[in-house]
């Protein structure tokens, strides 16, 4: 039996003063905790596969872990954050005045209902499974180290979990964490553990 193991870890912090909602948007992320940086890559596997989003918050931070493969990771778009449509760049203040309506419906169930011109979580749970499923078919018995986002880090952990998308949400995870699923192949398409949640990641507000 195979086991495949993806090791997520989210990007580093994204600067962010004016707290605008930068889903599929493209800042640049903040990669000067040099000590996180390190704590984390001591942590990850010689000889894997890495892979980040297109967005380029992921692959500078797979840069910045400076381990063999990061600079030639590959790039998945499946594993991209949420699309938030019309809502990209604006506040939740903003959003909540130009788009009441719109607010309000998407309020009422956020994991269903998406954003103007956007996509929903349950959307994005969809495309990130499949491209799990693909890439671990792919390099079945490797270690994956995946730098994606917050949002496609909780579609993973609710694809290994058998989750619904509301109960995916309530899943918090840290910059710079690092949480791990595991997968065992067999003939009837095998099965999902977690081995680890938010390793090493510090929510805002926590301090180190």
């Amino acid at each position: 039996m195979k086991n495949t193991r993806w090791w997520l870890i989210r990007h580093a912090p994204v600067p962010n003063p004016g707290k605008v909602i930068y889903g599929r948007s493209d800042p640049a992320a903040d990669t000067g905790d040099s000590d996180a940086l390190a704590a984390l890559a001591a942590r990850l596997p010689a000889q894997a596969v890495w892979v980040t989003s297109h967005l380029r918050r992921t692959r500078q931070t797979a840069a910045a872990l400076r381990l063999p493969g990061s600079d030639m990771a590959l790039v998945e778009p499946a594993l991209a954050e949420q699309d938030f449509g019309r809502w990209e760049g604006l506040s939740h203040d903003e959003v909540a005045a130009l788009h009441p309506e719109e607010t309000r419906r998407f309020w009422s169930d956020p994991a269903a209902e998406a954003p103007p011109e956007g996509e929903s979580f349950a959307a994005v749970m969809e495309r990130v499974a499949g491209a799990v499923a693909r890439l671990t078919d792919l390099y079945a018995g490797r270690d994956i180290v995946a730098v994606i986002h917050g949002g496609s880090i909780r579609a993973a952990l609710a694809l290994a979990l058998d989750l619904t998308p509301q109960a995916a949400l309530r899943l918090a995870v840290a910059p710079l964490s690092l949480s791990r699923i595991d997968h065992y192949g067999s003939d009837e398409g095998g099965s999902w553990s977690v081995a680890a949640l938010n390793a090493l990641g510090t929510f805002p507000g926590r301090g180190r």
